[in-house]
């Protein structure tokens, strides 16, 4: 009877008992996942992956530094699978491995891809292993902005912009771009792009116009990235890991660990990122430059 009268608030109540459930049993599924060991005997390599877009550098450094102050741990392999991301958390990562290899070695393993910002962090490492047909390079950056001026002519909405300059709101979608702002911009992403070439022929102990030749923004695969230098060895994981125990000092077979898991309750996880993303909606840059390879775009 209630289903009939109120059949709206019926299916709203229903589909929050769903997805109460649903939290309830991640939280359960996340609460009892194994941790890292603390008793592990003898030295090791430490793993930390790196998969997905870079939009954020705090998980990674936080490993790469738990791994560094950790005496028993010998080297460390960046497991890298990741298209890149914004330029920030990659130059952030970028820098922490710099500062670690100074104390311990660290071999990068490149998964599926490893491009953009995802070479950019292996660039910085002790050496780097790909698989022959790992996706590579795309040493680039890329800025893009929405034009959105037809949509909303449509539907009738016009904006109201008061500023306090004249590129104040540059890449807004409700205009044109103008030659005087495409041009900042070229000059910005010429920038970022100096700095990726720096920081790589820095890392990879090669000549900058080395770099600057190939970083035009193409994709290579792991054999050519090694014809060209931007990799040492072809193999898998276990062979980075094997490498990185060998400049560890580690003699015999090479035991690994992962980062201990911080998991908060998944509820809380769950709103925090919704907020986030609902935050970064509405205040994120218009445009942002990123070291991200892009498929058919």
């Amino acid at each position: 009877m209630f289903s009939r009268r109120h059949p709206y608030l019926f299916f709203i109540l229903t589909f929050t008992a769903i997805v109460s459930c649903f939290v309830v049993l991640l939280s359960l599924i996340f609460n009892i996942r194994p941790t890292r060991s603390e008793f592990m005997i003898g030295d090791k390599v430490g793993i930390i992956e790196v998969s997905g877009v870079i939009a954020d550098s705090k998980q990674v450094i936080r490993h790469i530094k738990e791994f560094r102050e950790d005496d028993t741990v010998k080297a460390i392999v960046l497991r890298i699978d990741s298209p890149g991301g914004n330029v920030g958390p990659a130059q952030e990562i970028f820098q922490e491995v710099r500062k670690t290899i100074e104390e311990k070695s660290i071999i990068t393993s490149m998964g599926t891809v490893a491009a953009s910002g995802g070479y950019y962090i292996a660039a910085g490492t002790s050496g780097i292993v790909a698989n022959p047909g790992t996706i590579t390079g795309s040493i680039g950056v890329l800025m893009a902005y929405t034009d959105l001026q037809e949509i909303f002519k449509k539907i009738g909405l016009k904006s109201i912009v008061i500023k306090s300059g004249d590129y104040k709101d540059m890449g807004s979608p409700m205009r044109e771009m103008t030659d005087p702002e495409k041009e900042i911009l070229q000059d910005f992403v010429a920038q970022i792009h100096e700095q990726f070439v720096r920081d790589a022929a820095l890392g990879r102990d090669m000549d900058p116009e080395k770099i600057a030749l190939l970083a035009d923004g193409r994709i290579f695969t792991g054999e050519q990235a090694k014809y060209f230098g931007l990799v040492d060895r072809l193999g898998n994981l276990e062979d980075a890991v094997s490498w990185a125990g060998e400049l560890g000092g580690i003699e015999g077979k090479v035991s690994t660990i992962y980062p201990s898991e911080e998991a908060p309750p998944v509820l809380d996880y769950l709103l925090e990122s919704s907020v986030r993303q609902i935050l970064n909606t509405i205040i994120q840059p218009r445009i942002s430059a990123k070291y991200l390879y892009q498929p058919g775009e």
